[in-house]
C-alpha cells in the first residue's frame, strides 16, 4: 500500500500554515511516526496552538472524535479546581451519639462522617502537601514499592484526637455515614469502589515477591494490616522470564463483615517485588474496621464492631454539630488532590469527582454524577467552547470523546483562568515524573513538555494481542526558541504485543516524540 505523506493531505483532513508549508520539519518528524508498522491502521489528531496569540498553528484530523484515554481527567480537575476553588478543603469528622461518663464510658456510638477527601491515606506531608509515586499503587507494577510512612496515617490521627478526649470504651458501634453519595460503582479503570469514603485509595496494597526456587510460594507483603482482608497464598514461582500472572478473587465475606481472599498465580523466578493492589468491596466497612483497629491500639474497648443491620443516619445527624464533635482531619488545598489524580493519573479519584461536586455544589439528592456533569457543562459552556466536539459520562476517561481542536481550546481557557499556575503545576512534565516519566527522558524537550496522558485499550482476543483504541498526550510545550504552544495529540486503534508496558513503549513513546519535535522544530509563527 501506497501511503500519502502529510503534506499530499492539505486539501484533506490536514491544514498547514504557510510557515510550516515551508518549513516543514515538524511534519515530517510526525510523518515518521505515523509510518512505523505498528501504525498501519490507527487514526492520528493533532491539534497545536499559540499559547501567546490563541493562533492556530498546526492540524491533522483536528475535528474529529477521538478516545482521549485520561487525558479526560484534564477537564474533570480542571472543572472542579475552578468550581470548588484552589484552597478548598475536605472536612472529615467524627461526632459521638451519646454522653460520655466520668470514668470515659460513651453511652452510644461513634460516628464517622464522610466529606468525600479522596486521600485519607498516607500521601499526606508534614508540609501540607501531598506526595506521590509515578507509577500509582493502586495500578500497581514492578516499578511501583508504595510510598513510605502509614497509610493510615489520617485514621490513626482521627484515633489520637478521640483517645485524647478521655473515652476508654465505647458501649455502641463505629459507623461511616456515606449519606455524601452512594457507594458501590465501580470505576472503569483500576476497578475500584467509588465511595465518599475513601482510605488508601480504597485498596489494600499487596507488595509480591517470588521465593527463592520454582515451586516455591511467592512471598506477600501487605499493608495495610488489617482484618477486614485476610489473604490466602495460593500463588507461586514460575520459570524465570515468564509472565507475571497474579491474582486475587472476590474473598469470602464473613459474618463479621471481614474478607477472606484467595491469590493465585505464579511470579517467575529472579523478579523483582511489584505491587499489587486488592481493591476493597467496601469502602465503609474498610474504614470502620481500620478506625476499631485504630482505636483498640490505644486501649479504647469497642463493644460492638460487628457490621450493623440497618442505620438511621438522618436521624444520627442531630448529632453532627461541635457539642458532639470528638475529631476532624482537614486536607490540604484541593489543588494538592489536583496534582495527585493528574501526576499519577488516579481514576478513583477522577471518578468520583464528578460525584462530588454533584454533591457539593448541585445539592443532589440522586443522580449524583449527572448532577456533577451538568455544572460542567455549564462552566465549560461559559467558556464559550464549542461543546459539539466533546462528550463525556465519566471523570477518568473511560466513556468519553473529545476533538483535539476542542481539547486545545479547553486548555486556552484554562491557561487565563486564576487558577492555572495550579492546573499547570499539577501535570506531568515529560521524561520527569508522574506518568511521563519514562516517556522521552534523554529528548532535549524532557522538562518542557507539561501534558496529561491517557490510554484505553481492549483485549484482541483473535490475535492475542492488546487493541490501545485510545491514547493521548495534551497540554503544553515550552519550546527552545522560547514560544509557547498548546497542543492535543491522539492515536487511536492501534495493536500491540500482550504485554502491560507495550501501550507506553510503543503509543507513548511515539506521542512524546510529537511532543518533542513541536518543542524544537520552530512551529511557531
Amino acid at each position: 500500500m501506497v501511503r500519502r505523506t502529510l503534506l499530499s493531505l492539505v486539501a484533506s483532513s490536514l491544514v498547514l500554515s504557510p510557515a510550516l508549508l515551508a518549513q516543514s520539519t515538524f511534519t515530517h518528524r510526525l510523518q515518521a511516526v505515523m509510518n512505523q508498522p505498528e501504525f498501519a491502521h490507527s487514526h492520528f489528531g493533532v491539534a497545536i496552538y499559540s499559547l501567546e496569540s490563541g493562533q492556530r498553528l498546526f492540524g491533522l484530523n483536528e475535528n474529529k472524535f477521538f478516545v482521549p484515554g485520561s487525558t479526560t481527567k484534564l477537564l474533570t480537575e480542571g472543572t472542579a479546581l475552578e468550581l470548588l476553588g484552589t484552597d478548598y478543603r475536605f472536612h472529615t469528622r467524627v461526632y459521638r451519639t451519646g454522653a460520655v461518663t466520668p470514668k470515659g464510658v460513651l453511652e452510644g456510638d461513634i460516628v464517622l462522617v464522610s466529606a468525600g477527601d479522596p486521600n485519607l491515606s498516607g500521601r499526606l506531608q508534614p508540609d501540607g502537601t501531598m506526595a506521590f509515586e509515578d507509577e500509582d499503587h493502586s495500578y500497581g507494577g514492578a516499578d511501583c514499592q508504595g510510598l513510605p510512612g502509614d497509610p493510615l496515617l489520617a485514621i490513626n490521627r482521627l484515633a489520637d484526637q478521640i483517645a485524647a478526649k478521655g473515652i476508654k470504651k465505647v458501649d455502641g458501634r463505629v459507623l461511616v455515614d456515606t449519606s455524601l453519595f452512594p457507594e458501590g460503582t465501580r470505576e472503569l479503570g483500576t476497578g475500584a469502589v467509588i465511595s465518599p469514603i475513601v482510605v488508601n485509595d480504597n485498596v489494600i496494597d499487596v507488595l509480591v515477591t517470588p521465593g527463592a526456587a520454582e515451586g516455591a510460594p511467592i512471598e506477600l507483603r501487605i499493608r495495610p494490616e488489617t482484618a477486614y482482608a485476610r489473604f490466602l497464598n495460593h500463588a507461586f514461582t514460575g520459570k524465570p522470564g515468564t509472565r507475571a500472572d497474579i491474582s486475587f478473587d472476590d474473598g469470602v465475606l464473613g459474618p463479621d463483615g471481614t474478607r477472606t481472599v484467595t491469590v493465585t498465580g505464579t511470579l517467575p523466578l529472579g523478579r523483582e517485588p511489584a505491587m499489587e493492589s486488592y481493591k476493597v468491596s467496601e469502602p465503609s466497612r474498610f474504614a470502620s474496621l481500620t478506625l476499631i483497629e485504630a482505636l483498640r491500639k490505644r486501649n479504647i474497648e469497642i463493644a460492638h464492631a460487628e457490621p450493623p443491620s440497618s442505620i438511621d443516619f438522618k436521624t444520627l445527624a442531630a448529632n453532627y454539630d461541635d457539642g458532639h464533635l470528638l475529631a476532624e482531619h482537614v486536607s490540604p488545598p484541593f489543588s494538592e488532590e489536583v496534582k495527585v489524580t493528574l501526576k499519577v493519573s488516579q481514576n478513583l479519584h477522577a471518578s468520583m469527582t464528578p460525584y462530588l461536586v454533584g454533591a457539593l455544589l448541585g445539592h443532589a439528592t440522586k443522580d449524583f454524577d449527572q448532577a456533577g456533569f451538568d455544572k460542567e457543562h455549564a462552566f465549560l459552556e461559559s467558556a464559550g467552547l464549542d461543546l459539539s466536539g466533546a462528550a463525556q459520562s465519566d471523570g477518568a476517561g473511560g466513556n468519553a470523546f473529545f476533538t483535539p481542536d476542542f481539547m486545545v481550546h479547553y486548555l486556552l481557557y484554562m491557561s487565563k483562568r486564576p487558577s492555572f499556575p495550579l492546573f499547570h503545576r499539577a501535570l506531568p512534565i515529560l521524561g520527569r515524573d508522574g506518568t511521563l516519566a519514562k516517556i522521552q527522558p534523554l529528548s532535549p524537550a524532557a522538562g518542557h513538555v507539561f501534558a496529561k496522558t491517557g490510554t484505553y485499550a481492549v483485549y484482541d482476543a483473535l490475535n492475542k494481542k492488546l487493541m490501545i483504541t485510545g491514547k493521548g498526550l495534551a497540554g503544553y510545550i515550552d519550546t527552545a526558541s522560547g514560544q509557547h504552544l498548546v497542543f492535543a495529540a491522539y492515536i487511536n486503534m492501534a495493536d500491540v504485543p500482550l504485554d502491560p508496558n507495550a501501550a507506553q513503549e510503543i503509543a507513548g513513546q511515539a506521542l512524546g516524540k510529537i511532543a518533542a519535535a513541536a518543542y524544537d522544530s520552530a512551529i511557531a509563527q
